[in-house]
């Protein structure tokens, strides 16, 4: 455990559930993982007791592996062969919305998410111009990607959202912030979050003292916020650390449930921590961007130390230029594209 992990109180231990079976973590409230097949291994969704089935929240990627755990779910002894009541997106990522059509229909169950998230999961399901793969190889040759064999890993992604995501509800129940709706005997609060995804849907039972965050407070490792082709001006860094806000007022003691990582109680501590890690990876980058003009593809190595296959790259990359972005939003540094085309950042206080 690393030290900021440490700081953290984790109630369940090391307990994880196994793929396919259903930890129980409270009266009417259990856990699932399930696989995916990146660096990052696993998401966690949540059943929640709701009159004669369950609402399960966030649903996996559409693979074989998913649906198969799946199956195990439904003939176990949580779910009984009792049915899925409606199906409950934190937002349209592959990994919580991959399999929401097919949860939908097995069950005639209705689709809960907000309207951005809805709208945004259609068009990349759909693979529409300006969100389909392709769209984010010009997007990012304008900062700084480049050489045959990045373009090409780049290339290999083009199918990426489809390919996880073969089809969205065609209709849905909308979600909002400050909404309160009872599934089974509690209430739950909408907390709509920014940055991270258009319009990201936690949910808070104040009577079960439970905060669902999905992906906006994660334990171990910090929510990707990136820039992407189809808002190329965007300032999401912004956005998420001021959505980060919105959680200041739950009590200390809230059990967090987060979409990967284990269940834990220390929320404020952890937005502490994630102010802190965005506030050290901004001045890496104003440091960097003192010395000399810098392109996102520049920074990446600042931000990111490691090497990176063709997935990570690409979130690296919206992360690199969503730090330089607010810096340049907030007048730290400023804008300039070469004659080669390159959008390039420098401090603002140099000629």
């Amino acid at each position: 455990m690393n030290q900021l992990e440490s700081q953290l109180e984790y109630p369940f231990g090391d307990t994880l559930p196994a793929i396919g079976a259903v930890l129980p973590l409270a009266p009417g409230l259990g856990w699932l993982r399930m696989p995916l097949p990146f660096a990052l291994d696993h998401i966690n969704l949540w059943l929640l007791a709701d009159g004669e089935g369950f609402a399960a929240v966030d649903c996996g990627v559409a693979t074989d592996a998913t649906r198969a755990a799946w199956e195990q779910v439904f003939g176990g002894a949580t779910m009984a062969s009792q049915p899925l009541t409606r199906v409950i997106a934190t937002h349209c990522h592959p990994d919580h919305i991959g399999l929401s059509d097919w949860l939908c229909k097995r069950f005639g169950a209705p689709f809960w998410i907000t309207t951005g998230e809805y709208g945004f999961g259609r068009m990349m399901s759909a693979a529409l111009p300006g969100v389909d793969g392709t769209a984010a190889i010009p997007h990012f040759q304008r900062h700084g990607l480049a050489g045959d064999d990045l373009l090409a890993q780049m290339q290999t992604r083009r199918n990426y959202f489809p390919s996880l995501v073969p089809a969205v509800p065609e209709s849905y129940t909308r979600m909002r912030d400050g909404d309160q709706f009872a599934i089974g005997k509690h209430s739950w609060r909408v907390i709509a979050g920014f940055g991270h995804s258009p319009e990201h849907a936690s949910l808070y039972c104040g009577e079960l003292g439970v905060l669902i965050s999905g992906d906006m407070v994660l334990p171990r490792i910090s929510t990707n916020v990136s820039v992407f082709a189809v808002e190329p001006e965007g300032n999401p860094l912004q956005l998420y650390l001021d959505s980060l806000g919105r959680f200041d007022e739950l009590p200390a003691d809230t059990l967090v449930l987060p979409s990967h990582g284990r269940p834990f109680r220390g929320l404020h501590t952890r937005i502490a921590q994630l102010r802190a890690h965005h506030e050290a990876r901004l001045a890496e980058v104003v440091a960097a961007c003192a010395e000399a003009p810098r392109s996102a593809m520049d920074i990446v190595p600042v931000m990111f130390k490691r090497q990176l296959d063709a997935h990570q790259l690409t979130f690296a990359l919206g992360e690199a230029l969503a730090h330089l972005h607010k810096c340049w939003a907030d007048g730290v540094v400023r804008r300039v594209t070469g004659t080669d085309g390159i959008i390039r950042f420098q401090s603002a206080h140099k000629e």
